[in-house]
């Protein structure tokens, strides 16, 4: 398991006052009004910022961090990644998980065959699909949903999932 999970993502400056805009990695782009403070990771740094203002906009947020005052500080920002500790995440009700918790995930069927480990997590207007990637073959995508998932075990790293027919045909 993480210790910290990613809640957003820097797009680019907005306006003159070092604002930057972010695209939201979570669920509940909300949950930004209760942060105090997030972990900013940049290619070469990483350092915890407080959290001085939340505006929206559309789909995206805009956050005014404490130390970035200027167009030019808030350009410097551009790409990097916003995180929250464990202990300051949203909670989660029961069969949901954190997309930090999913990925890297060993992908078993509920017939023992390992399949691979989860590269990625699609967001579809439907439901999240599970980008199983397996050696020297393309990804298998696997629906996240009830009919396919039959349990996720967070502390082993382990999921098993019931492949319906065809699937593997995908």
């Amino acid at each position: 398991m993480n210790d910290i999970l990613r809640v957003g993502a820097v797009i680019k400056p907005h306006g003159i006052r070092g604002e930057i805009k972010v695209w939201p990695t979570t669920d509940d782009r909300r949950r930004f009004d209760e942060l105090d403070d997030v972990i900013l990771k940049t290619p070469s740094a990483e350092r915890t910022v407080s959290v001085e203002e939340v505006k929206y906009f559309k789909n995206i947020v805009i956050l005014k961090l404490e130390g970035v005052d200027t167009v030019e500080a808030a350009e410097s920002l551009r790409g990097a990644d916003l995180y929250v500790t464990r202990d300051q995440a949203a909670p989660l009700a029961d069969g949901e998980y954190y997309i930090g918790d999913i990925i890297g995930m060993d992908v078993v069927t509920d017939q023992g065959e390992k399949l691979g480990a989860i590269r990625q997590v699609i967001d579809t207007a439907a439901n999240d699909v599970y980008a199983v990637a397996r050696e020297g073959r393309k990804d298998l995508l696997i629906p996240a949903i009830k009919q396919c998932i039959v349990s996720v075990d967070v502390e082993n790293n382990l999921m098993t999932v019931h492949l319906l027919d065809g699937l593997m045909d995908l």
